[in-house]
């Protein structure tokens, strides 16, 4: 998702929703130019990032790290998810930069007939994960946990959940699985926005 990637083969900077948020922040504060490093990686989980927290991402002294994991933790086991997160979270503010976890999107919630056939099997499995309340409940308890560790928490998925009772999920998921489109990236970057803004003077 923080690669921008939207279809096969295809990646767009400009409309993925940290860059979309970096010029909107350099348009009202444009005396200060912002910089945004994305140190996200495809395919990855919490787990898989912690060895690379360091070097990857302290090692630049951000002012502000925001986390976002859980697409593909929900694969594996809550324990190792929370474990993970707490890690993570305890580093980034260790090191003086403002935390902020951003909750993902949501994951399908049916098969859709316009999904890719090569990624059929795997949207069985995520619509189960979501229908049956394993995101929920991976969503639930990284949230609690930010809250109790003080970490400034950003509810994408919220919104999702309330916008999945009047519309079809489904719709918003480009690869009808688990990458929001573009429009439901200007969601993320609005948000951040929002909460990144809400005590300075603009």
């Amino acid at each position: 998702v923080t690669h921008g990637a939207f279809s096969p083969g295809e990646i767009d900077y400009e409309r993925v929703y940290w860059n979309v948020l970096r010029k909107r922040l350099n348009d009202v504060r444009n005396y200060v130019p912002v910089n945004v490093i994305n140190a996200g990686i495809g395919g990855v989980s919490a787990k898989s990032s912690l060895p690379r927290i360091d070097s990857q991402v302290l090692v630049h002294k951000p002012d502000l790290i925001i986390v976002c994991f859980g697409l593909n933790d929900v694969n594996g086991s809550l324990e190792e998810y929370i474990n993970s997160m707490e890690e993570i979270f305890s580093k980034c503010k260790k090191s003086g930069a403002d935390v902020i976890f951003m909750t993902p999107n949501m994951l399908n919630t049916y098969v859709s007939e316009d999904t890719h056939p090569d990624h059929a099997e795997y949207a069985v499995v995520t619509a189960k994960m979501q229908n049956e309340g394993k995101m929920d409940s991976f969503m639930n308890s990284a949230i609690e946990l930010a809250e109790k560790m003080g970490v400034v928490v950003c509810d994408c998925y919220s919104e999702w959940k309330k916008m999945s009772q009047t519309q079809d999920i489904n719709k918003l998921l480009i690869n009808r699985i688990n990458h929001p489109d573009r429009h439901m990236h200007k969601l993320f970057s609005d948000m951040l926005f929002e909460i990144i803004m809400a005590d300075a003077a603009i």
